[in-house]
Formats: structure tokens, C-alpha cells, sequence
């Protein structure tokens, strides 16, 4: 379908804006202009000084009640996928991370992870009015995905170690009866009106045991924001399921344990502090005492692996870990934003000691977990997604 003389000019009028369109020679009106105007405020070039010489310049300010609206206005004119991205180049471009903690500006904005992060760095510094509005917004999140990932989890998890446990012959006492009826369906004989149990299916001892332990280990910089908020959501998930023993740390350059609080994962969120420096010998070093069955413990230790403290000492000992038989890996990062920067030689050293390090989406930790849990090597389920090692 050919578009008109006309449409062509309304599009690229929109697309170069007020200041790059002099010589177009055609104006907007109605809905056009509005998003115009919307879209002006954030990417709108002016010139200054010289001939020629253009700066950027946006049309906001510092006014909170025209922020709203501009806010307002952008959720009106553009999908929620285009509207995160205005939000964040607009708190780049004019610097809006301050004007986020006015309640007004909060409850207009479209929530996301990244929304949630900015405010976790921002929450020392917001009003007293603000701090509830806060809340609400993380809390909003919070259980948008909770509702996404709680079931790929638990269903992951779960079936991990009923996989682990299962018993093809079991006794009297250890049969599941539930498992066995289903698996023998094909078995149902009509004269009879019953099942032929030809294989029965149960639960060894294990079962009875603390089956697994899992330590997620998280880098709380700047850089891995939004890998600490997905990180809290897992831990809180993993902390809910009986058969597992979830132990949440969280560090820059201290270390803060937050298992006591996996129950509510906004508290996890609020009692983090993003930003400074990191140390993540010291951090590993803590987990390392926290584990005390080496043979039935995965450390998730998520970070870019940029570190600022003793680099050789950490080597040493992740190898230790590893050959306690500690399932060691290493998340550089948790999220959902691309290829992430990191600590290329030290991941190397990882991947060469058995500590496989690389990116991870939130869709894949579940299936990543379910993995690890079983002791599947993890090169191969690598491999059959597509995902490189650091």
C-alpha cells in the first residue's frame, strides 16, 4: 500500500520534530501536534551561540506538576513499551531521578524494574510524603512478578527434585500412590474395573531430609540494579518451597545478610543499598560459611565481577568451594537489558575452575535453577539455548 504525498511529509515531520524540520514546510495540528509537543519537551535540539551550534534541551524543567503531566500525556499518546522507554531517557536527559520522589510524579509514572531500581537508590533521599507513594509503586511491581515468575519456579524446582527423589522401586510405606495411578492408566483392565500397577513410583528417605541448599549471592552496585531486584523476587520464591534452604546476601563493599526477611521481598528491596563499591571476596568468603553441606549447595553468586577487592584471594577460593562440591555459578547479570559489561578475565578464571559465568534472563533462571538443583553440568544446558560463557 503506497502512502500519500501528504502522510509521507506528517511522518517524517514527526520524526525530525520542530527543530530539524524548518525547511519541510508542513505544519501539525490536533492529536499530531500533542505529540509532537510530548515528544519535543524530552529530544527537542535548539540552537545557541554559534550559527550551526546545537545543544540539547529539554522543555520539562523542574516543574513537578508539568512533569505529570508531560507523563500523563505520554501514556495517552504511546504504548507501555515506548512510554518505559521515554521515562527512562527522560531521566537521563533531564535529570528527573529527583523529581521521582514527589508523591504527584510517582503516581503517574508507568512502573517497571527499572523504575523500582531507580527509586531503591533514591529512597534516602525522599520526603517523608514521598516514602509511601514509594512503596506502593515497588509494591506494585513487586507483585506483577511475583504473579509472572512464582509459577515457572516453583513448577522448575519442583519437579528438579521429585526427579531427584523419586524411587522406581519402592517400599509399601514410600509409595506415591497419586504418581503410580497416573503413570498406570494405560494399564486399566474394564473387566476388572482396576489399574495394573505394573511400575510403581515413590520417594526414597531423601525426601525426608533438607533436600537442597541455595545461596544467591548479590552484588548490589550501581551497575546491577535491576539484576538485585529480580534477585529478591527468586529468593523470595525459593525461600516459600519446604524442600529448599534459601539464604539471601547482598553486598557493595559489606556484606548484609537478608534471609530474615525473604518472607516480604519489598522489605528484601528496601533494606538493600544500591550503589559504592564492591568486594566480592569478602562477600564469598561469607556465604562460605553459611554452607553446610557442600554436596547439596548451589551458590549463585550474581555480579559483573568487577571487583575491588582481592581478586587472587577470590580465585582461590570459589576453587575451594568448587572442589568441597559446591555447585558454583556465576550470574553476570539478571535482567532482561542485553549483553551486560563485565570482568572478562575473572569470569575466565570461573569458567576454568568448573564456575560457569554468564548472563541470565529471568524467563531462563527458573529452567537454570531446575538444572542446577539436579547437578546437570550446566555447559551443555548452555549450549542448548544458545547462551556464551563470559
Amino acid at each position: 500500500m503506497t502512502i500519500s504525498e501528504q502522510e509521507r511529509q506528517r511522518r517524517w515531520r514527526l520524526i525530525l520534530g520542530d527543530g530539524g524540520a524548518e525547511n519541510l514546510g508542513f505544519a501539525l495540528s490536533g492529536r499530531d501536534a500533542q505529540i509532537d509537543a510530548a515528544l519535543g519537551a524530552l529530544y527537542e535540539t535548539r540552537g545557541e551561540g554559534e550559527e550551526g551550534a546545537r545543544e540539547r534541551r529539554g522543555g520539562l524543567e523542574a516543574s513537578a506538576p508539568r512533569v505529570a503531566r508531560w507523563l500523563g500525556d505520554i501514556r495517552e499518546f504511546f504504548p507501555t513499551s515506548v512510554v518505559r522507554l521515554l521515562q527512562q531517557d527522560a531521566m537521563e536527559r533531564l535529570n528527573l531521578r529527583q523529581l521521582l520522589l514527589e508523591p504527584e510524579i510517582l503516581q503517574s509514572v508507568t512502573a517497571d524494574v527499572h523504575l523500582v531500581a531507580t527509586l531503591m537508590s533514591l529512597r534516602n533521599l525522599a520526603p517523608s510524603r514521598a516514602k509511601a507513594t514509594m512503596r506502593q509503586v515497588v509494591q506494585q511491581v513487586v507483585d506483577e512478578l511475583m504473579h509472572r515468575l512464582t509459577q515457572p519456579m516453583e513448577q522448575a524446582v519442583r519437579g528438579s527434585l521429585n526427579r531427584a527423589l523419586r524411587n522406581n522401586r519402592p517400599r509399601p510405606h514410600e509409595i506415591n500412590w497419586e504418581r503410580t495411578i497416573r503413570a498406570n492408566l494405560k494399564h486399566y483392565q474394564p473387566t476388572y474395573k482396576t489399574i495394573i500397577a505394573e511400575h510403581l513410583i515413590g520417594y526414597g528417605r531423601q525426601q525426608r531430609q533438607a533436600a537442597k541448599e541455595i545461596v544467591l549471592c548479590v552484588d548490589q552496585s550501581g551497575s546491577m540494579a535491576t539484576s538485585v531486584v529480580y534477585a529478591s523476587i527468586f529468593a523470595a520464591v525459593l525461600a516459600s518451597i519446604p524442600a529448599l534452604k534459601t539464604q539471601l546476601v547482598v553486598f557493595d563493599t559489606a556484606v548484609v545478610d537478608l534471609t530474615d526477611l525473604l518472607a516480604d521481598p519489598v522489605d528484601v528491596l528496601f533494606a538493600t543499598q544500591l550503589g559504592g563499591g564492591t568486594d566480592i571476596n569478602r562477600a564469598v568468603a561469607y556465604c562460605e560459611t553459611r554452607i553446610e553441606r557442600p554436596a547439596e549447595t548451589t551458590l549463585v553468586l550474581i555480579s559483573d565481577l568487577y571487583e575491588g577487592g582481592n581478586s587472587s584471594e577470590l580465585v582461590k577460593r570459589v576453587a575451594r568451594l568448587v572442589e568441597s562440591g559446591v555447585n558454583v555459578i556465576t550470574l553476570l547479570a539478571l535482567n532482561d537489558d542485553g549483553a551486560p559489561a563485565y570482568a572478562h578475565d575473572l569470569a575466565q578464571h570461573f569458567a576454568d575452575l568448573g564456575a560457569p559465568a554468564f548472563a541470565c534472563t529471568p524467563d531462563l533462571f527458573p529452567d537454570l535453577m531446575g538444572a542446577a538443583l539436579q547437578r546437570e553440568a550446566i555447559e551443555p544446558w548452555l549450549a542448548s539455548r544458545g547462551i556464551v560463557q563470559g
